[in-house]
């Protein structure tokens, strides 16, 4: 279900204008069109601590959809918006069927930071902690990086690894842990 706790948020007065809903052909008015349908998606996800959008159930999503005017932005207008986010390093698709985007209210490289300074200040250098452990795990309940999903996880942790500051470890079969120096 795509956000059916949705979380209060601020939504921007275009999202109640028709117009906004319809990619604009003036290039300066698109441009700002753009930029404001940027900032409503990562203030959208990150409210709702979404980390995946799926271009076949955004026409539903809230963020698309707005029921109340009756307007929803077509998979031209959302294909556009992902390609904008992407241009600006916020976005990028998570298969090569382009059907899933990641978006990145944080980029892999600052949920590295936010993970590494956890495990700093937590006593976890050189010890290793597994994937369920960061993203699942009671000692990270109250982290911005808890229920983080595994793919960004593991985009982050590549992100530390490429650093030094980290190493990523097969524990066995199915079970991936890090390493954190």
């Amino acid at each position: 279900a795509l956000n059916a706790n949705l979380r209060s948020m601020e939504w921007p007065w275009q999202y109640n204008f028709p117009p906004f809903f319809t990619l604009q052909p003036n290039e300066d008015t698109r441009n700002k069109q753009l930029e404001a349908w940027r900032n409503l998606a990562l203030e959208y996800c990150k409210a709702n601590k979404q980390f995946i959008l799926d271009i076949n159930e955004a026409y539903s999503c809230p963020l698309f959809n707005n029921k109340s005017i009756n307007r929803k932005l077509s998979e031209e207008g959302i294909r556009t918006v992902v390609e904008s986010l992407r241009d600006r390093k916020a976005a990028n698709w998570v298969d090569t069927q382009k059907s899933k985007f990641y978006v990145f209210w944080h980029t892999p490289e600052e949920w590295g930071n936010l993970i590494y300074n956890w495990a700093n200040a937590n006593g976890m250098m050189n010890s290793v902690c597994t994937f369920f452990e960061l993203s699942q795990g009671e000692d990270t309940a109250n982290e911005e990086f808890h229920n983080l999903d595994e793919g960004l996880l593991l985009l982050a942790l590549k992100s530390l690894e490429s650093k030094r500051k980290a190493e990523i470890i097969q524990l066995d079969e199915e079970t991936q842990g890090v390493k954190f120096f």
